[in-house]
């Protein structure tokens, strides 16, 4: 490992070293490339069908859940349906929008296997505002 200069007239040198360490920690091109997202923070997607996923041990719940197809790319995800009875607003063929669900390290959470997404809209209506009554679902 080379030593820091000192003395006169070395700003110029420490400036540079500086900036070669500066912008090292960057997503590796694999983790780029396997994220169906591909960078955003959300996606729109369309409802092939509606599954239920069993929860990890020690928990034996089955998580209500939905395979979506995103509109952007043509990949195929499953996301999750968060709150009591949001399987029973989201049918096939609805245009959902999708969001990373906020695991540790963009990997899932809790005792969902293999899932990393969420449904936060559906046909352009908030799930949580569907949920609790504030608002009907639309016709499309």
């Amino acid at each position: 490992m080379s030593k820091k200069s000192n003395g006169l007239g070395t700003a110029n040198k420490l400036i540079k070293r500086r900036n070669t360490f500066r912008f090292r920690k960057k997503r590796s091109q694999s983790t780029r490339k396997s994220d169906p997202l591909a960078g955003a923070s959300q996606a729109k997607a369309i409802v092939l069908e509606k599954l239920q996923v069993e929860a990890k041990q020690p928990n034996s719940a089955m998580r209500k859940c939905a395979r979506v197809q995103l509109v952007k790319n043509g990949k195929q995800l499953t996301a999750f349906m968060p709150g009591d009875g949001a399987q029973k607003l989201i049918n096939e063929h609805d245009e959902v929008i999708v969001e990373c669900i906020g695991g540790k390290m963009g990997r899932s959470k809790g005792d969902l296997p293999c899932i990393r997404w969420q449904v936060i809209k559906v046909n352009d209506q908030s799930l949580d505002a569907l949920l609790k009554g504030k608002l009907e679902k639309a016709r499309r």
